[in-house]
């Protein structure tokens, strides 16, 4: 990588040759050849999308609420992804997992990270799956921990593999456990890539990376894990740059800085600067937002001449992607398209412009969230369409959690003459913490006002 571009750290990685490792020899020599391999579909019928009937998804969003007592929203993200229009399957999964002692808790979490599983073969896949693992001499409590943490072991194929990345994942949980590593050799072929992906992981594992993100790598497509120089180069890298290792960033940063050649990284740099930023400037949205140096050249020279064309001047545009670097997801015509959305609601083009300056990822908003919650303070609460475009914040607050509740609260209270004649102002209402709320329009009335009020804020309220 460019040394001219890359920032230098203070802080750099060791890396040793003979270092200790925390997992039996007998089974990294084989197991992480199993990482490479693709992971097979739990069934067919798993890459049901949201292009299905109105009938499956609407069931499926039903049966996720009634059945695992999943909130309503997350029930409509997962039915995104697997749809069924009958219980048939899906109860034969949920009892199969319960049989085998799996908590409530426990079933919905699996079912969050892996839904494709609820239509499995629960009788043919499913079931000799856990029997296999529980053949290798794991207990109740240990099975229902690793395919919690890990449920995308379900999906694999082979009991061979199955029963590797068992005992690997098993043995990474209790040696995180014990916080003790044992001093073992490895006898692998040097440079071989079970041994780079061995010890990339354990010094992941060093570093703080917790479990969530260290198997989220292992099972992700990416190669980062596999490389050598280059992963060392990489992970000093962003170390130096300060990152955390416990977070999700660190192994976002890590992985496009892996991925990026110093052609690509000199390209990206290059546009950046024709467009007004230094390198420190990049490097700083960087840390902001790893994806930021992830883009084309081509995707970067889009999205600021699409932004021109709907009105920002450069200095507003660069203005626009300091403030928030992931308008870079956006294509040209989700920008061009946002543009319209807003055009056709009553906002004019110098508005829609005002609206993206002070909150610039309102761009990647859908046309259909954009449209529900501007009918809602227009309409339900005759807020003008001008306070919107000096308050374009409300159009990124949740309809469930905030909107709908406090302004439930504010039009009771207006019924009453408590507010006098005129609305208060949205920022006051919506800006604020529920706390602030509760205390600013809430609290101060009688006893069972107040009550009254409260049963209003909470009723349906989505906490």
């Amino acid at each position: 990588m460019c040394s001219s571009l890359v920032p230098h750290g203070k802080r750099l990685v060791q890396f040793q040759k003979g270092r200790d490792f925390s997992v039996s020899v007998k089974l990294l020599q084989n197991v992480f050849s199993v990482f490479s391999n693709s992971f097979s579909s739990v069934a067919t019928a798993a890459d049901v999308s949201f292009r299905d009937s109105r009938k499956g998804n609407n069931f499926t969003v039903s049966y996720l609420v009634d059945s695992l007592g999943l909130a309503s929203k997350l029930a409509e993200s997962i039915s995104m992804k697997v749809s069924f229009e009958n219980k048939g399957n899906p109860d034969t999964v949920l009892n199969l997992l319960r049989s085998h002692e799996f908590t409530d808790s426990q079933i919905s979490s699996i079912i969050s990270d892996y839904p494709t599983l609820l239509v499995a073969d629960a009788e043919n896949s499913l079931g000799p799956k856990l029997l296999l693992m529980q053949s290798r001499g794991a207990s109740s409590s240990e099975l229902t921990e690793i395919v919690s943490k890990v449920p995308k072991i379900l999906g694999m194929k082979g009991d061979k593999s199955i029963g590797r990345y068992y005992d690997i994942v098993k043995e990474i949980i209790e040696a995180d456990k014990s916080s003790k590593f044992e001093k073992l050799c490895h006898s692998l072929p040097e440079g071989s890539k079970q041994e780079n992906k061995i010890r990339n992981v354990l010094v992941l594992r060093d570093l703080g990376v917790p479990q969530r993100l260290l198997f989220s790598l292992l099972f992700s497509n990416h190669h980062v894990c596999c490389g050598k120089e280059k992963f060392e180069e990489s992970l000093n890298k962003v170390v130096g740059m300060g990152f955390d290792p416990t977070t999700p960033k660190f192994v976002e940063a890590l992985c496009i800085v892996y991925g990026l050649s110093d052609k690509r990284l000199e390209e990206n740099f290059n546009v950046y600067k024709r467009f007004g930023l230094t390198v420190n400037d990049v490097w700083e949205l960087f840390k902001k937002c790893p994806a930021f140096l992830g883009y084309s050249e081509n995707r970067i020279i889009q999205t600021f001449e699409a932004l021109k064309r709907c009105g920002l001047c450069e200095d507003e545009v660069l203005s626009v992607f300091k403030k928030n670097p992931l308008c870079l997801r956006a294509s040209e015509q989700q920008i061009l398209n946002s543009m319209e959305t807003f055009i056709g609601l009553g906002f004019s083009r110098d508005e829609f412009v005002m609206m993206v300056k002070c909150l610039p990822q309102c761009i990647g908003y859908s046309a259909e969230m954009v449209k529900k919650k501007t009918e809602f303070v227009v309409k339900k609460m005759n807020w003008p369409l001008k306070v919107i475009t000096l308050f374009p914040q409300v159009l990124g607050y949740s309809m469930e959690k905030r909107t709908v509740p406090r302004c439930n609260v504010i039009k009771a209270l207006m019924s009453k003459g408590l507010l006098g004649s005129e609305l208060p102002p949205m920022a006051s209402v919506l800006a604020c913490t529920d706390q602030t709320f509760l205390k600013r329009y809430v609290v101060e009335h009688d006893e069972k006002l107040v009550l009254e009020l409260m049963a209003i804020f909470n009723q349906d309220r989505v906490s």
